[in-house]
């Protein structure tokens, strides 16, 4: 399941979605979520899947690298699943007892999957197509005007570029002391839900650890090079727009509209 997870993943390459300004990719990404949950027909849910595997093409990244991310979420998509099959009112398909299976819990299901699908792709693509120094640029770009009103620009776009950067450090952290504890006789692939849930009391606890002492290293770190935040900094390379990211995002809006027209027009 570890393995499965690529939020906040980088890979390499020189696609369109790669040479996009990171504000571009940021505000898209955004939209795409916004407008995944606005989608309500089944033909929206198609053209908006078609959007999104048109990007994924664009991008070059496998597009088996971007589902598997869905893996880990299964669990929770099974009971949410479940809960909407079972309890949805509507035309009933069959009925036990007092449970009722209908169309309309069968549908629901099948559009929340659908959307979560959707949402993680749209999010790893935006990590996997952007190196965390250029999202922290982004960020703090998009937060600069706030700056008049007492935020700190700089310091919760690091904060957020450290805290996706750290995600697949600490994935790996948990593979790696997960072996060792299977290496002494743990078990975390078989008996109850309850018994694996307590298997996994000695792996947190050395990765906590483990967590804030890379935590304390990287301050440690930063102050040895004399890090006192976005003050008087300068960058080595400036983030521009450029006549790609408004033709991408004439292009996304065009996309946009014609996915949403059906219901202006129907």
């Amino acid at each position: 399941m570890i393995d499965n997870i690529t939020l906040g993943q980088y890979i390499p390459g020189n696609s369109i979605l790669h040479r996009l300004d990171p504000r571009t990719k940021i505000f898209w990404t955004t939209l795409l979520m916004v407008a995944t949950f606005l989608i309500e027909s089944w033909a929206e849910y198609l053209m908006m899947g078609l959007f999104i595997l048109l990007l994924l093409l664009i991008s070059g990244v496998p597009i088996r690298q971007s589902i598997k991310g869905v893996k880990p979420l299964l669990f929770i998509l099974a009971i949410t699943a479940v809960l909407n099959i079972f309890f949805t009112g509507g035309t009933p398909v069959f009925e036990i007892g007092p449970v009722k299976v209908t169309y309309e819990g069968i549908f629901a299901a099948i559009k929340l999957f659908l959307r979560l699908l959707m949402l993680v792709i749209t999010a790893s693509l935006m990590t996997i197509t952007t190196t965390p120094m250029t999202m922290t640029d982004g960020i703090e770009k998009l937060l600069k005007p706030f700056e008049r009103i007492g935020v700190p620009a700089h310091e919760i776009a690091m904060m957020m570029s450290i805290a996706l950067r750290f995600i697949p450090t600490l994935l790996d952290e948990t593979n790696r002391i997960m072996k060792a504890q299977a290496s002494r006789g743990a078990n975390f692939d078989t008996g109850s839900i309850f018994s694996r849930i307590k298997s996994f009391i000695p792996v947190l606890v050395p990765l906590f650890v483990s967590a804030f002492k890379r935590a304390d290293e990287l301050a440690e770190a930063m102050e040895s090079r004399c890090y006192r935040g976005g003050k008087g900094r300068t960058r080595l390379k400036e983030i521009h727009y450029s006549k790609l990211d408004f033709s991408v995002s004439l292009a996304g809006i065009a996309l946009l509209g014609i996915i949403f027209s059906g219901r202006f027009f129907l």
